[in-house]
């Protein structure tokens, strides 16, 4: 019979991915057949699964981790943020609806039984299903509104691990704090603690796991250092760029307000995120994905950078589109039915010799890609739309099918390949510098001896069986 381990937070980003992740291959270096879960997700940083479908980062991340292909039934519910309040929502890997908050929350139930349906098609497969919540467990506001957290995990009688970050602050009271707040029903499902990211000598800390053991009767797991040596992909934000340690020519990248796919960049670490024209001057400029093409071209606009990207142009930049960032650099977005949420014709940057159509039905799928130069990558798409040309025009790359993708124009590259920058060699081919390219098995078991070797022996135990 398969069994869930839960893990909720005291609060977002606490690292509660982070440990589920090194929950997952712990128990897959153990040989249980291991899966991840997480009801409902918000994030614009989406993957395509091989099968069909696209759900969040982490929990691709995760299905990794255990050795899996991702699916859809890893993450059920996909809200992926649209601006004014607004959310597409992706169930079961497709488009389901876009709803604003108000209308999304009348679906919760509804909601809440999808995500049971695809948790008990991964219980039947697999011995124990790693589930993370989001956010905080406590927002007792939205406890009769929750499918992601305590609820889900008092459906399935999943045992439970509160995940805190100690560099916050306020450990104490963001401890026992949500744990007053839960009914004695959910608090009963937390079998123990974790306080994450501490800085220093753990045996400080010592007094305090005492402390916090015999005011609430819950078990600590352990103190588990910061650990900046490791990197994993973020559900959102752009908390995957954060080391500082490549070295590569002067880039920069716009900050859409309703950015995506922001792990195409992970290799870009130097790079400067732009909001506001600069005058400084660029070798690359990436326009990156966005979840409303047309809001943020016209924020482009708004903000005066859609002038300063020609003048960067005219200087040498090279331009990179990426999406929803090439089909800005192109002539015209038609948006006949509303799909990206402006009805109408709109003119781009005329940067690329291109038209773009949004439609109703979403692309989404993998690729393999190969250049004109011969380099090969894996890459994704997920978008909305099609660009065309009446002109003979230079493809970025040709996929596996023999298909033409992109353009390359006039020191511009315009492509709907998510990851392609991902690729260290396609990065040398296009930018000229080679980042050290992630051993991700290597990161899972680090993670996993990370786990393992900061927690209590016999906490540990009880909570994985």
């Amino acid at each position: 019979m398969s069994r869930a381990i839960f893990v909720g937070g005291t609060a977002s980003n606490v690292g509660k991915s982070w440990m589920a992740t090194a929950l997952c291959r712990l128990l897959y270096q153990k040989g249980i057949r291991v899966a991840p879960f997480k009801a409902q997700n918000m994030s614009n940083n989406s993957y395509p699964c091989a099968a069909g479908g696209e759900i969040g980062r982490s929990q691709v991340t995760q299905a990794a981790a255990c050795g899996l292909e991702p699916e859809p039934s890893m993450n059920p519910v996909l809200l992926k943020p649209c601006g004014d309040s607004r959310s597409q929502v992706i169930l079961h890997g497709k488009v389901w609806r876009t709803l604003d908050a108000r209308d999304y929350y009348q679906h919760s139930e509804f909601l809440k039984q999808q995500s049971l349906q695809a948790f008990e098609t991964l219980a039947k497969r697999f011995d124990v299903i790693v589930m993370e919540g989001a956010g905080s467990i406590a927002e007792i506001n939205l406890a009769h509104q929750d499918f992601t957290n305590m609820s889900m995990a008092r459906a399935v009688g999943a045992k439970s691990l509160l995940v805190t970050d100690i560099e916050r602050g306020g450990v104490f009271a963001s401890i026992l704090g949500t744990l007053d707040l839960l009914t004695p029903e959910d608090r009963a499902l937390i079998h123990c603690v974790a306080i994450n990211r501490f800085r220093g000598d753990p045996a400080l800390f010592a007094d305090g796991v005492s402390m916090l053991e015999q005011r609430s009767g819950i078990p600590i797991l352990g103190v588990f250092p910061f650990e900046e040596t490791l990197h994993l992909d973020a559900e959102d934000s752009l908390s995957t760029i954060s080391a500082k340690h490549n070295q590569h020519p002067k880039t920069a990248i716009l900050k859409f307000p309703r950015i995506s796919n922001t792990t195409d960049f992970r290799h870009l670490t130097n790079a400067h995120w732009l909001e506001t024209p600069t005058d400084e001057h660029y070798e690359f400029i990436i326009l990156p994905g966005t979840k409303s093409t047309i809001a943020d071209l016209l924020w482009l606009k708004e903000t005066k950078l859609d002038s300063w990207l020609r003048t960067q142009h005219q200087q040498g930049a090279h331009l990179i589109g990426i999406c929803g960032g090439y089909q800005m650099l192109g002539e015209s977005i038609s948006d006949p039915t509303g799909s990206d949420g402006a009805p109408g014709d709109w003119p781009g940057l005329a940067l690329l010799p291109t038209r773009t159509t949004m439609s109703t039905e979403k692309t989404i799928r993998t690729r393999r890609a190969t250049t004109a130069a011969g380099t090969t990558f894996d890459a994704y798409e997920i978008h909305m739309g099609q660009s065309l040309t009446n002109q003979t025009t230079t493809p970025f790359a040709t996929l596996e099918d023999g298909t033409q993708e992109g353009i390359i124009h006039n020191r511009i590259i315009g492509t709907y390949l998510h990851a392609a920058l991902e690729s260290p060699e396609l990065l040398q081919e296009l930018m000229g510098f080679t980042p050290k390219a992630p051993q991700q098995t290597s990161e899972f078991n680090q993670l996993a001896h990370w786990l393992a070797t900061n927690s209590n022996p016999s906490v540990l135990v009880h909570l994985l069986l």
